[in-house]
């Protein structure tokens, strides 16, 4: 296969929001980068420390993955990471002045569209893909959920959703990872949640920045807003998925998955970034 050269941003774009669940008001600068892969920049911090957005730098994955490094943090980068993947920019900074990118409607798309409209610019260097060379497996047998990654010439996620609620229940999505059917097909997909968890997200200091404008929600008879597909649940852990495996770089494999969530992914992320060989 033809090796691709690495490409960075064409200009700095910008973008303003709330956290989903810090609730808090960002501003956030999207810049073009020379090396260094992803970098976040606290620029509301003394120092403005910079974290690398590695599988190695996880700290946490509840309700969303957190980074760690330099003494600061940033959460929810997800969908940014995500819609970055997608595009196969490898170099960006990426400057904000609180600890969470902006919820926008929940989903990717908006990150997508504006990174796409603002264009890549190709670099002098070969891109470095993390080839998927043998069985990887993780586990987690209390739940019986587990994340497999297979060899492949592209990247491909086949996931297996599965709810107890009867509105949600065995959702499964297969898509071949490209700009095409990222943009249709998986983009659009917003985080979901069940009414009766929203309070106690809340109490928990989590979610303080979800509407329904940004959240679609369910309750034991409905939904609460129009969805955008039918299976935008297993649609959205894909994104997420695409999301959590750029920590560990620009991934060429089939994921197939059941259940998965944010734990789970970053901890095949980091496997990846540590055992796979860069081809």
């Amino acid at each position: 296969m033809r090796k691709a050269y690495e490409t960075t941003l064409a200009k700095t774009v910008t973008i303003e929001g709330i956290g989903l669940h810090s609730g808090k008001t960002v501003n956030m600068r999207l810049c073009p980068a020379e090396n260094d892969g992803i970098v976040f920049v606290r620029t509301d911090l003394p120092g403005k420390p910079r974290l690398h957005a590695t599988a190695k730098n996880v700290s946490s994955t509840m309700r969303a993955t957190t980074i760690e490094e330099n003494g600061a943090k940033v959460f929810t980068i997800e969908h940014l990471m995500s819609a970055l993947a997608a595009l196969a920019i490898d170099h960006c900074t990426i400057e904000m002045d609180a600890e969470e990118p902006p919820v926008t409607d929940g989903s990717a798309a908006v990150f997508f569209r504006l990174l796409k409209d603002c264009g890549k610019r190709q670099l002098a260097s070969l891109r470095h893909e993390k080839i998927v060379d043998k069985i990887y497996r993780v586990d987690d047998p209390p739940t019986g959920r587990f994340i497999i990654a297979l060899p492949a010439d592209e990247l491909r996620i086949s996931f297996t959703s599965v709810n107890p609620h009867p509105m949600v229940s065995i959702q499964y999505g297969d898509f071949v990872v490209n700009e095409a059917t990222y943009e249709q097909d998986i983009a659009p997909a917003r985080t979901i949640a069940y009414e009766k968890e929203v309070e106690a997200l809340r109490a928990a200091g989590l979610g303080l920045g979800g509407t329904l404008e940004n959240v679609i929600v369910y309750n034991d008879e409905r939904w609460l807003n129009e969805l955008r597909f039918t299976d935008e649940l297993v649609r959205h852990k894909i994104l997420d998925a695409i999301g959590d495996l750029r920590l560990a770089g620009i991934v060429r494999g089939h994921i197939i998955a059941a259940a998965a969530g944010h734990a789970l992914n970053t901890r095949l992320a980091k496997i990846l970034d540590e055992e796979c060989a860069a081809d």
